[in-house]
């Protein structure tokens, strides 16, 4: 049971990640992973578990602000569906071999130095800001496959959406920003849901799970999150067509900053 302070500061966060994630198209993982890790290991989970159930449950809460994003995209014809399809294959793919796989093999702690190490490399690039050139047509289906594949993978390592890749990817391909951003979007539901699944797979049995946990994915702090997220991310949708993101994007890539530094102190001191 959580305390009644903890679900505020979990639905605050949850209503903050569901609406970066209908601005920006990302997942809410990023925002996630370092503050459920916290909350855990302050619960006497060893570090190792604990990075790995924030992961897992980042990456649930993403199908439930997915779901919210692409209901208020799909109403303002944003999402390519004709990109969704040739992608989501290899999504599907490469879900599977990290949540069943890779994820299940690696330590929490070389898990929270990726994670630190990845959303570093996002910040910067919010920080640059440099647009791709639209240059080139969408490639062959085997390799938007493949595409997909390398998004399941990395993202489920880190428990994020997989806007770090498809947005730029689908931006250089001569795809509105806007629709990158909505495709992005449907591509968290089928990657949310199957690593979810390969999560509470790989962690199910396992004896030192705390209670509320069902396999990696903490229940209690997803419900709070799903919830709060799940309301705010059709206003982010509303808010992504009107405002010029650069400030949003900057601030934003300033508090990742902060987080990476957390988890990266966490990876190298566990």
């Amino acid at each position: 049971m959580l305390e009644p302070l903890l679900i505020a500061e979990l639905a605050a966060l949850g209503l903050f990640t569901g609406f970066l994630a209908g601005v920006l198209g990302i997942g809410g993982g990023m925002m996630t992973v370092p503050f459920v890790t916290y909350i855990l290991t302050q619960r006497a989970v060893s570090a190792d578990l604990a990075v790995k159930m924030a992961i897992a449950t980042a990456m649930a809460s993403i199908l439930f602000i997915s779901l919210s994003n692409v209901r208020a995209q799909h109403k303002r014809g944003a999402i390519r569906w004709d990109v969704f399809k040739n992608i989501t294959p290899g999504i599907i793919v490469g879900s599977l071999i990290t949540s069943i796989g890779l994820f299940s093999l690696l330590k929490g702690q070389w898990l929270a130095i990726l994670f630190g190490l990845f959303i570093s490399y996002s910040a910067v690039n919010m920080l640059i800001a440099k647009k791709p050139v639209a240059s080139k047509a969408m490639p062959s289906l085997a390799k938007q496959g493949l595409v997909g594949v390398v998004i399941g993978m990395m993202s489920g390592l880190v428990g994020a959406g997989g806007a770090f890749i498809s947005v730029p990817f689908m931006t250089a391909r001569n795809i509105p920003i806007h629709n990158a951003i909505a495709t992005s979007a449907a591509f968290g539901m089928p990657l949310a849901l199957i690593n979810s699944m390969g999560y509470i797979y790989t962690g199910w049995g396992i004896e030192s799970l705390p209670k509320g946990a069902f396999g990696f994915v903490y229940l209690p702090a997803l419900v709070v999150l799903a919830t709060a997220s799940s309301i705010m991310a059709p206003v982010g949708v509303k808010v992504s067509h009107r405002l010029p993101m650069p400030l949003l994007k900057k601030s934003f890539a300033c508090m990742l900053f902060a987080q990476a530094i957390y988890m990266l102190w966490k990876g190298l001191t566990s």
